[in-house]
């Protein structure tokens, strides 16, 4: 029977819209899955991969993304939830790919994959995760790690707005159409309304500088012809190896891109007028890191729940989950055409860089609209203000240290993302979870009291 819309949604979650419509609006979620288009080259990029190489790591995203945005949105968790690339697991692959290559990253990616499905099995109460990453999800330990994952990021952004050196238009001419992608990206941020316009502004930038390179010259896009035109993902492109520290950097990506997709399950849940319990939670979370493991062996970065999608669903009031599993449809049809992976393998790096900017920005400012919501007093300042510090302050070790520390322990300590998790997460429940219901208890009775994350003094 099909569900009645909701004070929020103009289309309910149960119900269907005509082929047509399904079609147009799972094109605008597919477009909004922006890590698609740049995590995969911005790897390639750093590790000095060839284009078909990255086109292996586009594939596989491709092919993870749609597995479980179909499981999702149909079997599983039933909720039009879209899931890709996350800038969590970009990280921890770039970083562990750097050290260990990037076999032992994927294959360890995979291993830490089994971990999660094991703590989240959806067999009543007996799935951990849901209890863990609601319990640690507060804004204070999320609204400060995205801001470290931006500091992080900073570095890869405008450095390659001026191309690589021997290559064409290195320089002034890149930096020029660097400059277009960002515009065209603030364009579309700034005027682009409630519309898909605004929704996949990173995507019609990238557009714009790329027509612009090609026009000037200065880019060729890749030979679609040097590829079939319909061939499986890649198994195992870069092989398959596993170290233990990597392993532990990727159940931190796991815990930070599951406790990110529980809150969402439930957001996206009550516009539709459905109540997400934990073991629906679970069933959620169970389905994502499934289908991670599974894309982990054919290169695939490993996801979140969009929260761009998740806007879609809010501005245009279409809650249907067949959309989203239509748009999980198309994103498995597109790993199997090898020429479409090539081609984004092959956009120019400026371009790319450019719009990485704007969208590593945009992660930054998230997390501190995240800690808008939090008060500051001197509990919560001890919580974030040494995991921030401390977690950037390790892009700036001395060289004389970081030689001498192990490559496994490096792994973990050479991830400001990776360390201020850690830092958020423990410091969290030691200071707010346990110390302050202490303090509370011995607080005066007509004191106002200190809830978690608020304070009558502001700094």
């Amino acid at each position: 029977m099909d569900q009645a819309p909701s004070a929020t949604l103009a289309i309910g979650i149960e119900q269907r819209l005509s082929a047509p419509r399904t079609g147009l609006f799972g094109l605008q979620h597919l477009l909004a899955l922006t890590g698609i288009w740049i995590f995969p080259v911005l790897i390639g990029q750093s590790l000095n991969l060839s284009q078909v190489q990255v086109s292996h790591i586009v594939q596989g995203c491709f092919l993870m993304t749609g597995i479980i945005t179909v499981l999702q949105s149909s079997r599983l968790l039933k909720l039009p939830i879209v899931q890709g690339p996350t800038a969590g697991f970009f990280v921890a692959l770039s970083a562990a790919g750097a050290t260990f290559g990037l076999g032992t990253a994927f294959g360890s990616m995979m291993v830490a994959g089994l971990i999660c499905m094991v703590l989240s099995i959806p067999i009543k109460h007996f799935g951990l995760f849901g209890h863990i990453s609601k319990l640690s999800s507060s804004p204070i330990v999320f609204g400060t790690l995205f801001v470290i994952i931006g500091g992080q990021l900073a570095s890869i952004g405008l450095s390659g707005w001026f191309g690589v050196p021997g290559t064409p238009g290195y320089g002034s001419p890149n930096f020029w159409v660097s400059i277009i992608t960002v515009i065209t990206v603030l364009g579309c941020l700034i005027f682009g309304g409630n519309s898909v316009v605004r929704r996949a502004a990173i995507i019609w930038g990238i557009a714009a500088g790329t027509l612009v390179a090609a026009v000037a010259g200065l880019w060729t896009p890749a030979g679609a012809g040097s590829v079939p035109l319909v061939h499986a993902p890649t198994w195992l492109p870069f092989g398959f190896g596993v170290e233990w520290s990597v392993v532990v950097v990727m159940l931190l990506a796991f815990f930070q891109a599951g406790a990110e997709s529980a809150g969402m399950y439930s957001l996206v849940g009550s516009w539709g007028g459905q109540q997400v319990g934990l073991s629906r939670t679970n069933r959620g979370l169970f389905t994502e890191f499934f289908g991670t493991t599974v894309g982990s062996l054919f290169g695939g970065i490993g996801t979140t729940s969009y929260p761009e999608n998740a806007g879609i669903i809010r501005v245009t009031g279409v809650g249907s989950r067949f959309v989203t599993a239509t748009a999980g449809g198309a994103a498995i049809v597109l790993a199997f055409i090898p020429g479409v992976s090539l081609f984004i393998a092959g956009l120019p790096s400026p371009v790319l860089s450019a719009a990485s900017t704007i969208l590593f920005g945009i992660i930054a400012m998230s997390g501190v609209q995240l800690l808008a919501t939090v008060d500051w007093d001197d509990l919560n300042l001890a919580v974030a203000a040494p995991a921030f510090i401390i977690a950037l302050g390790l892009q700036f070790l001395p060289a004389e240290i970081t030689a001498g520390i192990s490559p496994s322990v490096a792994a973990i300590v050479g991830s400001p993302m990776m360390l201020g998790i850690i830092m958020l997460v423990v410091l969290h429940l030691i200071v707010n979870v346990g110390i302050r219901p202490i303090l509370e208890r011995g607080r005066p009775a007509n004191a106002e009291p200190l809830a978690v994350g608020q304070s009558s003094s502001h700094v």
